[in-house]
């Protein structure tokens, strides 16, 4: 597909369709990648994303265990009231 690039400011850009924003799922923000050649524009990555199925098998393969104690043996608790 050929796009025209268009001046924006004191920059440049191109213009992509609602058509294609919906089809590729771009939002506010994208990820873009310069590779030899070529730039590819991508749905940019959620932050966490997968982490809930990622902590779900954690949980079920038994790994999701504290590697030290939340409260330290010489801890005074009553120095916090």
């Amino acid at each position: 597909m050929e796009v025209s690039i268009v001046k924006i400011g004191n920059s440049k850009g191109i213009r992509l369709s609602k058509t294609i924003l919906e089809k590729y799922n771009l939002r506010d923000k994208v990820d873009l990648i310069l590779e030899e050649g070529q730039i590819v524009i991508k749905a940019a990555d959620t932050p966490r994303k997968g982490w809930g199925e990622a902590f779900k098998k954690m949980s079920e393969n038994g790994d999701d265990r504290l590697l030290f104690n939340d409260v330290f043996e010489d801890e005074n608790l009553e120095e916090w009231k």
